[in-house]
């Protein structure tokens, strides 16, 4: 005895069969039920539609030797249905894909923009709460060189060797004015310009410029083409989720999902065969995508794999103050050394004795923009790419068995069910069914595939170029680096992956941040500086402040353009 469901899909089968049978007996009568779905589905007038069949000798796709419901006016409608129907396939195929992606793209440049205003605050922090009297004037400096580097990472045509060099050019005359000279505070713009210059051949903060330009090459790069990359997918599904048709296979497209209505067979699908070749000729070209998609996704999952440890950009984002410290202790403890050089190089400055302006930064600012929503301990970036992967890793044959999935989810009839074979109602399609491709659609008896398509040619470029990018940025150290110039002491170094004493990260005494700081931690008023060397001096006549008592510092307010135009959406990241 059958339970209730199979008894009601039992019926419904039943149903449509004697529907499927009524329609095609009462079309040879009548055309009304071709005349109410033509007017439903394509909005049309019922003006000049057959009541009953008849001879089409103008028809050229839907031709038959039976009478036909259809006009030539009415083919030309249907033609270009069966196309939209198609492309809506297509766009609903693709959606979960194309969300996932932009969803990811979207939410990485917001972690990446709240990382950037975090390290950017630890910086100021350090200024205030260990260097307050330069504080202030260390601001712009600060502020300057976190915003280049969103605008680098964003893909901005910004030099990161430049604006490395750039911080460390303007950060001498402070350190120089407020430590090495603290007793006079104020010298001409000429003078503090001339120190400035001087800094790239006297070398004061050691080889710690040339280890942040390593570690920001190591770093910023690889997100920087990470991010590129994701919205290059986001092009390609929206490229071929807006194909353009060719004539041939406008015309078996029609064939397959309108012809039959003009033998009043309207509840009718075509056969699963048909289908796959009508559709894998109209996606001969977008199938060549296949085996590069799935190059793109594995070179992706290789880079995400890649960054970690030095390459890891929360890591160099959160650890840079610690590196600014270490570069500003290096030029105090050799500072008599230094006064000579300048000496000789800029003479002697004619000064007058100052007063510093004392750390005043918004605290109020400082507290919004640090005290973010805590999270778990496993939601760092890089366990959130890593699930990103994993899921797009069920996408990686989307190109190859696109056509496939087209007719099984919704074009062609269920196996079993009567269907329509090009040309009439049948158990099956007899035809022979061609693979996907373009060399498979020789034998293809339903749609000739001819020439190139320019459109899927240049996206197989661009996600041939960006492979490369992608492959380039592989764990080879050699393959991090920016190149470095003559400023600032030293070779730029070379690692082997992980993090290490030379990278910065650790046996500095400077109190790392070991562990991957989540981008919802924030800093409290009072940093912990416990490991970092206390400088017995003065500053302008004013002890230095390690306390950080009632200083606390600006929060960095930045937007930057969100890459390819992808839709913000809240998740993943």
């Amino acid at each position: 005895m059958m339970d209730g469901p199979t008894w009601r899909v039992g019926c419904g089968c039943l149903l449509l069969l004697a529907l499927v049978g009524f329609t095609r007996s009462e079309g040879t009568q009548s055309c009304e039920e071709v005349r109410k779905l033509f007017q439903w589905r394509l909005v049309g007038a019922a003006k000049g539609l057959p009541d009953s069949p008849r001879p089409g000798p103008d028809l050229q796709v839907c031709t038959s030797r039976k009478p036909t419901c259809c006009t030539r006016k009415m083919e030309e409608r249907y033609q270009v249905a069966a196309r939209q129907d198609v492309q809506q396939a297509l766009q609903a195929s693709s959606s979960t894909l194309k969300l996932l992606i932009s969803r990811n793209a979207a939410a990485l440049q917001e972690t990446l923009e709240t990382l950037i205003r975090q390290a950017e605050n630890y910086t100021s922090i350090l200024f205030c709460n260990t260097y307050r009297n330069m504080a202030l004037e260390a601001a712009a400096s600060v502020q300057e060189f976190f915003t280049d580097v969103g605008l680098y990472l964003f893909g901005a045509d910004v030099n990161p060797e430049e604006f490395v060099n750039r911080f460390f050019d303007s950060l001498f005359p402070l350190v120089y004015n407020h430590l090495i000279n603290p007793s006079v505070a104020d010298s001409s713009l000429e003078y503090s310009e001339c120190i400035r210059m001087a800094r790239r051949d006297i070398s004061p903060f050691g080889n710690i410029p040339q280890r942040v330009m390593g570690q920001m090459g190591r770093s910023l790069l690889p997100s920087r083409t990470f991010l590129q990359a994701l919205n290059l997918g986001i092009e390609v599904i929206n490229t071929t989720d807006h194909l353009h048709f060719s004539k041939e296979c406008g015309r078996g497209l029609l064939r397959m999902q309108y012809c039959p209505h003009c033998q009043g067979l309207v509840l009718s699908k075509p056969c699963m065969g048909y289908c796959l070749n009508v559709v894998r000729g109209c996606l001969a070209h977008v199938a060549e995508l296949d085996p590069h998609w799935h190059a793109y996704l594995r070179s992706l999952e290789e880079l995400s794999d890649a960054m970690h440890g030095t390459y890891d950009i929360e890591h160099v984002l959160l650890n840079f103050h610690l590196l600014v410290n270490d570069a500003v202790m290096q030029a105090h403890l050799d500072g008599q050394k230094l006064s000579e050089q300048v000496n000789k190089m800029c003479g002697h400055p004619m000064r007058t004795p100052t007063q510093s302006p004392p750390c005043s930064f918004d605290g109020s600012k400082e507290k919004l923009g640090m005290k973010i929503s805590a999270r778990h301990g496993e939601e760092t970036l890089a366990n959130r790419r890593k699930e990103f992967i994993n899921s797009l890793r069920l996408h990686r044959t989307f190109y190859g068995g696109l056509a496939d999935r087209l007719c099984a989810d919704d074009l062609a009839a269920a196996e079993g069910v009567p269907c329509w074979n090009g040309e009439d109602v049948a158990n099956s399609y007899t035809q022979r069914v061609v693979g996907n491709g373009i060399k498979a659609q020789s034998g293809n008896p339903e749609v000739k595939v001819k020439g190139t398509d320019p459109v899927i040619n240049q996206i197989i470029d661009k996600l041939k170029h960006v492979i490369q990018l992608l492959q380039g940025r592989s764990p080879k150290p050699d393959k991090w680096e920016l190149p470095v110039g003559s400023g600032g002491g030293g070779v730029a170094e070379q690692v082997s992956g992980d993090c290490d004493d030379e990278d910065g990260c650790g046996g500095s005494g400077s109190g790392e941040v070991k562990r991957t700081l989540k981008v919802s931690d924030w800093m409290p008023d009072e940093m912990n500086l416990s490991d970092v060397k206390q400088i017995h001096q003065t500053d302008g006549g004013n002890p230095l402040d390690t306390t950080g008592a009632g200083c606390t510092a600006a929060t960095a307010s930045m937007t930057f353009p969100l890459m390819g135009a992808v839709m913000l959406l809240p998740g993943l990241w």
